[in-house]
């Protein structure tokens, strides 16, 4: 994907005094239909940018390679697909990062609304979290879960203490591909079937399985992979063909009219009568899984109508399949209202995956199940060998320990989705203003009545800690 630096312009006071502390934010940009890697046209006016709060940490002075080198090396060395995800006209060198900042190597300072990939769920280098990683640094770096020790213990513990009955037995993996990876697995061994639904737009990892549940082109390749798997489309009540405005579960909801009678959502109906096309025309009578994110993150932010995971949930286990939230992006408080994005919809899932702000960067994933499916997938033998480390473990129980990010999750957010919506309200070319604590997505269009085209470009997961009083993830998408 294609990630860049953008500076927020807007009135102030006063002029910025440093220009090394501009008020500036890491974005990225997605385009949907798969021209994922366009140049930055963002173009920057030195005048009126509001000044950065003030930071009492200094980063060091950096003294390593020139940024020449490491282009030199980038080029030559790594795989062609890292310059291909990083191709800006001026590119950014990170050196250090401190809770919600990050310096390059020039010494400009950041206010990181991008959080590696919505990844770093409490901040850079967190005190805290520094020093357990340290600890454990001192005591053991890797063994493997054939033995016994006490970091994978501790962390399962209190991580199945977040989760509701029956979801108590954990698989530590190394990421949210592998943790879908897994869970697909699981889910055919358990009921003894093949096929697997998502969401059109999805992304739920680039594995050559996971390849097959993301449901956009963008992230597929022209060889066979994820086979059995299928799409049912995605019920966006802005971008769809159907939605009102009292479809989502947010404190701001779509400019589009709504006739629904009190109690009902025509949306919902509609969309769940294209899952039911898919059940009665592309898959098998019984089928293994459905996967979906409680809210759609790399697809656009999208929340669908209130009802649409309960009423989906009931259709999956009637055909006999198991329910997946796929928590990588909505887990551990970011939506708010709850520790889980699945609670928001008042569903239970079978399985649960989750990654990225797990461990606060550090590499980490998780699939937790029942013990019912659990005991369906100890009938063969697999092993990981990084799966549940000491240190990623450590590192994760520290992250736990953290207070207080789902409740600044609900307050900023909220707060924050209410003033976007009065600009939407106040500016043409704002089409949608959506989202769930500090998960948000904001829609651009050129035509607000006509509302999105097929052709757009996202600017997306905008991120930083959630226990900052800041924007945790926000997507911004452009419709040309």
């Amino acid at each position: 994907m294609h990630k860049v630096f953008s500076r927020f312009n807007g009135p102030c006071l006063d002029r910025v005094k440093d220009s090394y502390n501009a008020f500036t934010g890491l974005a990225k940009f997605h385009r949907p239909s798969g021209a994922l890697f366009k140049q930055s046209a963002v173009k920057h006016t030195a005048p009126d940018l509001p000044e950065m709060p003030p930071c009492s940490f200094t980063p060091e002075e950096y003294k390593d390679m020139s940024k020449e080198r490491m282009m030199e090396i980038r080029r030559q060395y790594c795989n062609p697909m890292t310059m291909k995800v990083t191709y800006y006209k001026k590119p950014v060198y990170i050196h250090q990062g401190h809770m919600q900042w990050l310096w390059d190597v020039d010494g400009r300072r950041y206010l990181d609304l991008f959080a590696g990939v919505a990844t770093v769920s409490v901040g850079h280098c967190h005190p805290k979290v520094t020093e357990a990683a340290e600890k454990q640094l001192r005591k053991l770096w890797h063994t493997t879960n054939i033995y016994v020790y006490s970091p994978l213990h501790e962390y399962t513990e209190k991580l199945a203490a977040t989760l509701p009955d029956p979801l108590k037995v954990i698989y530590l993996t190394n990421s949210g591909s592998e943790a879908n990876d897994l869970a697909m697995l699981m889910a055919r061994l358990h009921t003894g079937n093949f096929d697997v639904i998502t969401l059109r737009g999805s992304y739920h990892g680039g594995s050559p399985l996971t390849m097959g549940l993301t449901s956009n082109a963008a992230y597929k390749y022209p060889v066979a992979s994820g086979l059995g798997c299928h799409n049912t489309m995605c019920p966006d009540v802005f971008a769809g063909p159907w939605g009102g405005s009292n479809c989502r579960d947010s404190p701001v909801q779509t400019i589009r009219d709504c006739s629904c009678p009190q109690g009902s959502c025509t949306a919902n109906d509609k969309y769940i009568g294209q899952l039911n096309e898919v059940f009665a025309t592309s898959v098998a009578s019984r089928i293994a899984a459905f996967f979906a994110e409680p809210i759609m993150g790399v697809g656009g932010a999208v929340q669908y109508p209130k009802n649409f995971l309960k009423d989906t949930y009931k259709l999956v286990r009637e055909r006999g399949g198991v329910c997946i939230a796929d928590e990588v992006q909505t887990g551990f408080g970011r939506t708010g209202s709850h520790f889980w994005g699945f609670q928001g919809h008042d569903v239970i899932p079978d399985m649960v995956t989750m990654a990225k702000g797990i461990a606060n960067g550090f590499p980490m994933g998780a699939v937790v199940t029942t013990p019912e499916i659990a005991a369906s997938f100890a009938k063969g033998v697999h092993f990981n060998t990084f799966g549940g480390n000491p240190v990623a473990c450590a590192i994760a129980s520290s992250v736990l320990d953290e207070d207080g990010t789902q409740q600044i999750s609900h307050d900023v957010g909220t707060y924050l989705l209410t003033e976007l919506a009065k600009m939407r309200d106040k500016y043409e070319i704002i089409g949608d203003v959506r989202g769930k604590g500090l998960q948000i997505g904001v829609e651009m269009v050129k035509d607000k009545v006509r509302g999105p085209s097929p052709h757009c470009v996202r600017l997306e997961r905008v991120s930083v800690p959630s226990h900052l009083v800041m924007v945790q993830f926000i997507e911004v998408q452009v419709t040309y």
